[in-house]
């Protein structure tokens, strides 16, 4: 017998705006037969195979620390800076900056409400990175 993730559950203050932003930084949807709207105190986004979901819950805490677990971004097109600098604009802020001399590494950012999260190279950076390329660099 195993277990799967039915859904990753998000702590926030705000579940429906929370739920619009992160839409907009994954391209994701919500039910048509139970759309989240302003006031619900839950709000379901889905990826459009439906396979991943993450569920938004208004609860009275507030954040004090650091996210034991977050989630990595990986720009579906472009690039790793291109798409920081589409998530800076949508309202996510810079927290860490771990980017390498050599192209690898990651930006860490956090949401609208303070949850970290990291993006990534592309997949088609990373395939293009090479060892032996970065040691002849």
């Amino acid at each position: 017998m195993t277990s799967y993730i039915s859904h990753t559950t998000v702590d926030c203050a705000d579940a429906f705006t929370l739920s619009r932003w992160w839409q907009g930084v994954l391209d994701w949807a919500e039910d048509p037969d139970d759309p989240n709207e302003p006031g619900h105190e839950e709000c379901l986004i889905s990826s459009r195979d439906g396979r991943h979901k993450v569920l938004f819950i208004e609860v009275p805490d507030v954040k004090q620390g650091k996210n034991r677990i977050h989630f990595d971004l990986r720009p579906a097109e472009g690039t790793r800076d291109e798409e920081l600098a589409r998530l800076l604009a949508l309202g996510a802020t810079e927290v860490g900056d771990l980017r390498k001399p050599d192209g690898g590494g990651w930006v860490i950012l956090a949401d609208p409400e303070g949850n970290e999260f990291c993006i990534l190279r592309s997949e088609e950076e990373q395939a293009a990175w090479s060892p032996v390329a970065a040691q002849d660099a």
